[in-house]
C-alpha cells in the first residue's frame, strides 16, 4: 500500500434508507411487506462507509438535521468515520426502496431533504477548513443537493480542492453535474442515462459512451467512469479506456452500488492500481454491494474473488 492518504466525502442531501421486502410488490393494490431494515445513507455517506470498511481514513461531511441524527451518529461510530457533520434544524429525509425478490425489481421513493441555505452550505465550508488541517489528499462530493442551494453549490469546493492540491471526485447529475464538469474535477462518476442527460446523446453502445469520455478527458477531466447497469462500465483516461463487466453472483439491490464503484475508483488510486486494476477493483466493490441489503460490502477477501470474475476489454 502507498503511503497513508486522508479521504472527505461530502454528502449534502442524507438520507435514512428504508429498505422494504414486499414479495409481488404492485400498485393500486394492498401489499404485504416480509421484512424492513433501516440504514444510515447518501450516496457520499455509502461512499464513505465502503472506504472506511477497507481501512481509509475518512472524514464525513454535509449536512444532518438535529431531529434524527442519533442513526447516523451510531453509524459513522460503528464503521469508523471521523464526524465533521453540520447539524440544521429539521430532520433528515426518508428514502423507501422497495424490493420484489421473485422478479428483482426495485422501486425507488425519494424525498427532497429539507430546506436549507448559502449560511448552511458556509458552515459544511468551514467545517472543511477544519478537517483540511490535518492534511486531504481526496474531497469527494456526492449526491443531490437539497432544497434551498443553486446547481453550482459543488464550485467552491472544487475550487478550493485544486487550490490546495486535494483531488476531486464528483457523482451527482443534472444541473450540479453539469456546473462541475464547468469546473474540472478530477474523476467524475455519472451513470449513463446522466451522461446522456448532459450531452444530449443517445449513447447506445459502450463504444459511444467511450468516445464521449474521451471527448471529457481530453478537455481537462483526468479520469471519467460511466456505469452502465447490467452493461458494466466504461473506464477512460488519457492513458486508454476499458469497458469493464461482471455478472454479479447475487443481486439482492441496487442501493449503493453505484457508491460502491465509486468508492472503488478511489481505493485504487489510493493503492496505486493501474487503470485496468482499478477497472476491475471497482467493478468487484459494485457487484458485491448488489449482494447485499442497505449500503454495505463483502470482505476484502470476497472482494478479491469477485475481481476475478471482471472481463475487461480495450475500447
Amino acid at each position: 500500500m502507498s503511503a497513508v492518504q486522508r479521504i472527505a466525502s461530502l454528502t449534502l442531501n442524507p438520507a435514512i434508507d428504508q429498505t422494504v421486502v414486499a414479495p409481488g410488490f404492485s400498485l393500486d393494490s394492498v401489499n404485504r411487506a416480509t421484512s424492513t431494515q433501516s440504514d444510515a445513507g447518501g450516496k457520499g455517506i455509502n461512499v464513505a462507509s465502503f472506504l472506511a470498511r477497507f481501512g481509509h481514513p475518512v472524514v464525513g461531511l454535509g449536512l444532518l438535521g438535529e431531529d434524527n441524527e442519533a442513526m447516523f451518529t451510531q453509524h459513522f461510530q460503528r464503521v469508523g468515520i471521523e464526524d465533521a457533520f453540520t447539524r440544521i434544524k429539521g430532520a433528515t429525509r426518508t428514502n423507501i426502496k422497495i424490493i420484489d425478490p421473485p422478479t428483482n425489481r426495485i422501486t425507488d421513493l425519494n424525498f427532497p431533504g429539507a430546506q436549507t441555505s448559502a449560511h448552511d452550505l458556509e458552515a459544511v465550508e468551514r467545517a472543511l477548513m477544519m478537517a483540511a488541517i490535518d492534511g486531504l489528499d481526496w474531497l469527494i462530493l456526492s449526491g443531490s443537493l437539497p432544497l434551498g442551494l443553486s446547481d453550482d453549490s459543488y464550485l467552491r469546493f472544487i475550487k478550493w480542492a485544486r487550490m490546495t492540491g486535494c483531488k476531486t471526485v464528483v457523482d451527482t447529475s443534472g444541473g450540479p453535474l453539469k456546473e462541475a464538469i464547468a469546473a474540472k474535477p478530477d474523476v467524475i462518476k455519472p451513470n449513463v442515462q446522466e451522461l446522456r442527460e448532459y450531452l444530449l446523446a443517445p449513447l447506445a453502445s459502450p463504444e459511444d459512451v467511450a468516445d464521449a469520455a474521451r471527448t471529457l478527458v481530453e478537455d481537462g477531466i483526468s479520469m471519467v467512469v460511466v456505469s452502465m447497469g447490467h452493461q458494466g462500465a466504461v473506464f477512460c483516461t488519457k492513458e486508454g479506456a476499458y469497458h469493464a463487466l461482471a455478472e454479479a453472483p447475487k443481486i439482492v439491490t441496487t442501493v449503493g452500488a453505484g457508491d460502491a464503484m465509486v468508492a472503488g475508483v478511489v481505493h485504487g488510486h489510493v493503492e496505486g492500481k493501474s487503470l485496468e486494476e482499478m477497472s476491475r477493483t471497482a467493478i468487484a466493490f459494485s457487484i458485491g454491494a448488489l449482494g447485499e441489503i442497505g449500503p454495505r460490502i463483502p470482505e476484502p477477501a470476497q472482494i478479491a474473488e469477485l475481481e476475478t470474475l471482471v472481463r475487461l476489454s480495450p475500447i
